[in-house]
């Protein structure tokens, strides 16, 4: 980064990730740097300038009561782009990523339906598209063994989508889906707020989203990450909210 003239700006790494480190520590030190003037624009490495937007932005949310709604409209940008690639295992903190190696692409299970109440959600349910007794697409006949496609697709799956939402503001989340689902608070359909997470089968193990409202999702997904309506086949009874 220079100036007009080409210099390069006075600065100090060192002193800018000690100054970040403190504020990751103390709430009420953000809003205390930022009434005395400093701003994304002080920081010299544009890391450094995400790391103090993204805090500015949490502080806001949590004293405005706003439900993590730099949350919501930062995940929408995958979809409005037209989606980033599904990927098993793929995704962390910061951002898309290949599958790891250790991790193996899972038989996927038919889905049992749960019957909830989903009032609150704005939505109708939706029919599971998995059909018992049929080979699921892409899956080789057994004993016929198939290349891998995806190994080398950098992407999210459903829980890494998940893990880099909420890394945007600070916050550091389980990397499975059932790990997250014992996380945040507990609320019901009817409770349901824009950023709560939906999660499917026993104990969130089997997948999660992203509510939106009006009976829409965010999820990650074959083939892409994508707004869908909300699924209530094989839903767990909770939501959990992860920003209150």
């Amino acid at each position: 980064m220079r100036r007009g003239d080409g210099r390069v700006p006075p600065h100090n790494l060192n002193a800018e990730e000690s100054l970040l480190g403190a504020l990751l520590l103390s709430r009420d030190a953000v809003g205390t740097v930022a009434e005395m003037g400093l701003s994304v624009s002080d920081f010299y490495k544009p890391a450094h300038q995400y790391v103090y937007d993204a805090m500015g932005n949490r502080l806001q949310t949590i004293e405005n009561g706003v439900t993590t709604n730099y949350v919501v409209n930062n995940m929408n940008q995958y979809a409005s782009v037209g989606g980033v690639p599904y990927t098993y295992g793929g995704g962390d903190a910061s951002g898309p990523t290949r599958r790891p190696a250790s991790v193996p692409v899972p038989t996927p299970d038919v889905a049992t339906p749960l019957n909830q109440a989903t009032t609150g959600l704005g939505l109708n349910p939706v029919p599971s598209a998995t059909v018992p007794g049929l080979t699921a697409p892409g899956l080789a006949a057994p004993g016929i063994a198939e290349p891998d496609p995806s190994a080398n697709v950098v992407g999210f799956d459903a829980s890494g989508l998940i893990v880099y939402a909420f890394a945007g503001v600070g916050l550091k989340l389980p990397r499975s889906s059932g790990e997250q689902y014992k996380v945040g608070w507990k609320v019901t359909p009817d409770q349901a707020l824009p950023g709560d997470l939906i999660f499917f089968g026993p104990d969130g193990t089997q997948s999660v989203a992203m509510f939106l409202g009006n009976g829409q999702m965010l999820e990650a997904t074959t083939p892409v990450v994508k707004i869908s309506p909300v699924r209530t086949n094989g839903m767990a009874p909770y939501l959990s909210r992860i920003i209150s």
